[in-house]
């Protein structure tokens, strides 16, 4: 699995970088020191996975991983942050990316995230999205639930159920287990889900699950 790191810290990408390359089965096949150099990096070097810092001097994260997600193949992005409840973290994830990393997550983890990612699944605490919602308000709270409600009205009562168990943080096998189906027949209802709401991927679903006031 090809990695891109992407951070204004030379340190943080060299440690995030040596951690990569200890793995057998992920490469880091570029850097970038800010957003505004993310596009060229990604067409230049095809990363299946980006980790993308936040905050950066000209272009941020979430910006870039907006431009990123408009792309007709974009790669799969996750955030990175050094605060649990950061505001930039929660518009990233409504923008498109699969998940988010604090920076002293363990080397173990950042693995697994990687590749979660890479193969579909969010990589996104049930725990630290409940604190990112409860501690990030837009204003608008009122307006998200009747837009979230409107949009869930377009689904079946089977896929509903599959999108309390994605708001809920529950992998494609923990579905299969608890809604009696198998783990292909959740990625379909995923699939159509993903189409019916005109969604990016499955971290999308969640937070409009929470929009909802499903979760």
């Amino acid at each position: 699995m090809r990695v891109l790191i992407v951070d204004d810290d030379a340190l943080v990408r060299a440690g995030l970088a040596m951690i990569l390359r200890g793995a057998n089965d992920l490469a880091v096949v570029g850097e970038a020191a800010d957003g505004a150099e993310v596009a060229a990096a990604v067409r230049q070097h095809r990363p299946d996975v980006v980790l993308m810092d936040i905050r950066m001097p000209q272009v941020d994260g979430l910006a870039a991983t907006e431009q990123l997600r408009r792309r007709p193949d974009p790669p799969e992005i996750i955030v990175l942050t050094t605060f649990h409840a950061d505001e930039y973290v929660l518009r990233a994830l409504r923008a498109g990316a699969s998940g988010f990393l604090l920076k002293d997550t363990p080397p173990a983890e950042i693995l697994r995230a990687v590749r979660c990612v890479a193969s579909g699944e969010p990589m996104l605490s049930p725990v630290v999205t409940r604190q990112l919602i409860a501690h990030v308000s837009d204003g608008s709270a009122d307006g998200r639930r009747r837009r979230a409600s409107d949009l869930l009205s377009r689904l079946s009562e089977r896929e509903r159920e599959v999108v309390l168990a994605v708001g809920q943080g529950k992998s494609n096998a923990e579905i299969s287990g608890e809604l009696f189906m198998s783990v292909a027949t959740v990625k379909a209802h995923m699939s159509r889900v993903l189409t019916k709401l005109e969604l990016n991927n499955r971290v999308q679903v969640a937070l409009l699950a929470h929009d909802a006031g499903l979760t």
